[in-house]
């Protein structure tokens, strides 16, 4: 997949993120005031607080597009696991600071449940964040964006956090129904059930998309499909040293090969180039190579499984 197409597809998905949060904000948190549920609007936050995280997904997106430049030579790669940081420190933010509003409420006293009607927004609010989830994290593994993942496991959490809303208000208006006052609470403590779901989605993101910064090499099992393309490349002997290592979203490939050492230095140059062209075309996340190409050990046997091509580059000394 190309990278504009790559781009244009998870635009569209932090965009669709942005107006569905937008709307279940307007909705949850309108619904939430007048039927008086402090869960509800606490919810309406939690939804508020994505719309931010997908602007910061897009910013990522945005600058992961920009080519190398002088000071960032192997591109930008890294803006999306450093957009799904903030994401996450969001989730953080977002979750004390819903603990801290229910808290208050239940040291203040509730005194009525609230109005029937808060349950249908929560309903609504879940079948729209499952929908986004689902849609987002498929097509965040689909293009190997962090950000997106991050960004979908908002929603999956915005999902938990609107079932404990939903069983606190059914509590509160079941409460209502006996006239058992006390069950007016299960509002206020489902919304500091949703502060803690949330806090603990947020450090649980925050230290994956920290990891992801790093430069993480990849391990054998999952380079051997790079070995294959290498050594099918004509004029390719050996490979002497392969090492991939993650930048961001796409791969960068260092390579060390050896060629017959009485080949051109132009003929091995073209193994080299030729060596990348593969990659790069066979291997969708690879967005750069370097290729180092060394004369093959003569102390060491040629491979000769390979018969020598009259029109391209030599398997064999000869």
């Amino acid at each position: 997949m190309s990278v504009d197409r790559r781009f244009n597809k998870a635009e569209f998905a932090a965009w669709v993120g942005i107006v569905g949060n937008l709307i279940l904000v307007i909705v949850k948190g309108t619904i939430g005031i007048t039927a008086n549920s402090k869960a509800l609007i606490a919810d309406a936050v939690h939804s508020a607080s994505d719309i931010a995280g997908s602007f910061a997904v897009l910013v990522g997106l945005k600058a992961a597009k920009l080519p190398p430049d002088k000071d960032h030579p192997y591109g930008h790669g890294k803006a999306e696991p450093i957009a799904a940081i903030i994401v996450s420190l969001l989730l953080i933010l977002v979750s004390i600071e819903v603990g801290i509003s229910a808290v208050k409420s239940i040291y203040n006293g509730v005194e009525t449940a609230p109005a029937t009607y808060a349950i249908y927004a929560i309903l609504f609010s879940i079948l729209l964040k499952e929908l986004m989830f689902q849609y987002k994290y498929r097509l965040g593994k689909k293009l190997s964006s962090q950000a997106l993942i991050a960004n979908a496991w908002e929603h999956r959490s915005d999902v938990f956090s609107s079932i404990a809303v939903l069983i606190g208000i059914s509590g509160a208006l079941i409460g209502d129904y006996f006239n058992y006052s006390w069950m007016y609470y299960l509002d206020p403590i489902a919304g500091i059930f949703v502060a803690i779901l949330v806090f603990i989605m947020g450090y649980r993101l925050i230290k994956e998309s920290i990891h992801n910064t790093m430069d993480h090499v990849l391990h054998q099992e999952d380079t051997e499909g790079l070995h294959k393309t290498i050594e099918a490349v004509p004029g390719v002997l050996a490979i002497n040293e392969l090492r991939a290592r993650e930048h961001g979203y796409y791969v960068i490939v260092d390579v060390k090969l050896s060629v017959n050492p009485k080949i051109s230095v132009l003929d091995g140059h073209k193994i080299g180039k030729m060596v990348k062209k593969r990659l790069i075309k066979q291997h969708s996340n690879v967005s750069d190579v370097f290729v180092h190409v060394n004369p093959y050990d003569p102390g060491y046997p040629y491979k000769n499984n390979v018969d020598s091509d009259p029109n391209g580059f030599s398997n064999i000394l000869h």
